[in-house]
């Protein structure tokens, strides 16, 4: 057997847990995975988006224009390219967390920054310095967008935004309160709407 090992050994090659890799080719293949990502989520935008048909393990494929959804369900077979699209998938979280929207503009911005980023660290910039850059601007744009938004307050505008929310299933659910919330005419009727629900699943429970 030894002799047959030693012959075999220099067409043998060591399979490694993790693949590592540095520098520009690493940051190539996460953009890879990014712009993947990215191009599916990015039809979804606007009011004239289209719709994506998603696989699933069981039951009937998924129709879906809404950008999160899309972005978590795509997981990629190249490990690098896989950990780009993962940190796109996680601003994607993060947007549907925070404000319930705006998730396909959140991805489509995150490879815009990716792209520039990943530009100029090649080109020999700091990239702590980048990222402080950016933390920087994204202070100027919020207290930029601050000065243009106004309180959403009377029962048209609200009708406005709900109808936004009909999009998915989810935003389906936040529909469907919204119109309970807007039918009270007073705090005090929906305070005791709320009541009577905490009540319900109390003895529920």
């Amino acid at each position: 057997m030894r002799p047959v090992c030693r012959a075999l050994a220099p067409h043998l090659t060591r399979a490694y847990a993790k693949d590592i890799k540095f520098g520009a080719d690493a940051r190539a293949l996460m953009l890879q995975g990014v712009d993947l990502l990215v191009d599916a989520v990015a039809v979804t935008m606007g009011p004239k988006g289209r719709t994506v048909i998603i696989e699933q393990s069981w039951g009937s494929p998924k129709v879906t224009k809404d950008g999160v959804t899309v972005a978590k369900s795509i997981d990629l077979k190249d490990k690098c390219k896989n950990i780009g699209a993962r940190l796109v998938q996680d601003v994607a979280n993060n947007t549907n967390e925070e404000a319930g929207d705006g998730t396909t503009t959140a991805t489509v911005l995150a490879r815009a920054i990716a792209k520039e980023g990943f530009d100029t660290i090649s080109k020999g910039a700091n990239p702590v310095e980048i990222r402080r850059g950016v933390m920087l601007a994204v202070e100027v744009v919020i207290n930029e967008l601050k000065k243009l938004s106004k309180p959403v307050t009377t029962p048209e505008e609200i009708a406005q935004v709900r109808s936004v929310l009909k999009t998915t299933s989810m935003n389906g659910i936040v529909h469907q309160k919204m119109n309970i919330v807007s039918s009270f005419t007073n705090p005090y009727e929906f305070l005791s709407y709320v009541e009577h629900k905490r009540r319900y699943f109390e003895e529920c429970w």
